[in-house]
């Protein structure tokens, strides 16, 4: 059975749509499908010794700066230069006059914006902004190239970090309530692309939107932990998902 058609009819209804992605919306770009942040090392420990949950975490951050930073560096290379393909390009697309689009994303790569999307939840951080935790200096970088390992704060001199949640860090206080404020102005469609849902965070949007009988898609080549509570299951991966999805509005009417 062809879902696309079907799910274009509830976008064509939809004035809020959530979308919830993962890693697996980045992996046409050519970013690895990473296990946390670190993916890099399924299997196996760090070159030091490590988990990658050890490596990256935020208590060796604090002890061990350079240790979570040489590992932070190899993976911002694996990233860079990576693109927005055409499932981010398509969200972006859906956000407009006739419907907007919220982005609540696991991934730090920033190319949700990148791609256009305007309302964006990056409940992870964003690899790109960094600051300081003594003195609280912020800056962007495009990328890493040039950075010191450790990059020292310009104005305390102390280590700086990117604003992402480390292993056994908690979840940004700002990113989830701006979630709350999401799920209490009411969406009518949800689609959680790319990712595996193990989060209770990630899931619980799709759960409640399934349990109050709005219209859920999930687009993931593998089960997940939500593929039983979704009303559309695509098997696919995303970017082809999404531009068939695309093709189907259009011929749908917009």
């Amino acid at each position: 059975m062809n879902p696309y058609p079907e799910i274009a009819r509830e976008l064509r209804r939809a004035r809020r749509i959530l979308f919830i992605t993962g890693a697996g919306i980045s992996a046409d770009s050519g970013l690895p499908t990473y296990r946390g942040l670190g993916g890099l090392y399924e299997e196996r420990t760090t070159d030091d010794g490590y988990s990658i949950e050890e490596a990256l975490s935020g208590e060796m951050m604090a002890t061990r700066p350079e240790v979570t930073w040489k590992y932070l560096l190899e993976i911002e290379r694996n990233c860079r230069g990576a693109r927005p393909n055409l499932a981010h390009e398509v969200i972006a697309r859906l956000d407009g006059e006739a419907r907007e689009a919220i982005v609540y994303t696991q991934n730090v790569d920033g190319l949700h914006a990148a791609a256009g999307s305007r309302k964006i939840i990056e409940i992870h951080g964003n690899l790109h902004h960094l600051s300081c935790p003594r003195c609280r200096f912020r800056t962007r970088v495009d990328s890493y190239a040039g950075l010191a390992d450790p990059p020292l704060c310009p104005r305390c001199l102390a280590p700086i970090r990117p604003d992402v949640v480390l292993f056994g860090e908690a979840l940004p206080a700002a990113a989830l309530l701006a979630l709350d404020d999401a799920l209490a102005a009411g969406v009518d469609l949800v689609f959680s692309i790319g990712t595996t849902s193990l989060f209770p965070y990630i899931a619980e949007p799709v759960v409640l939107a399934s349990a109050a009988g709005i219209p859920t898609v999930e687009i993931n080549p593998a089960e997940t932990g939500v593929s039983a509570r979704v009303r559309h299951v695509v098997r696919a991966g995303a970017a082809e998902a999404m531009g068939r999805i695309w093709h189907a509005l259009l011929a749908e009417g917009g």
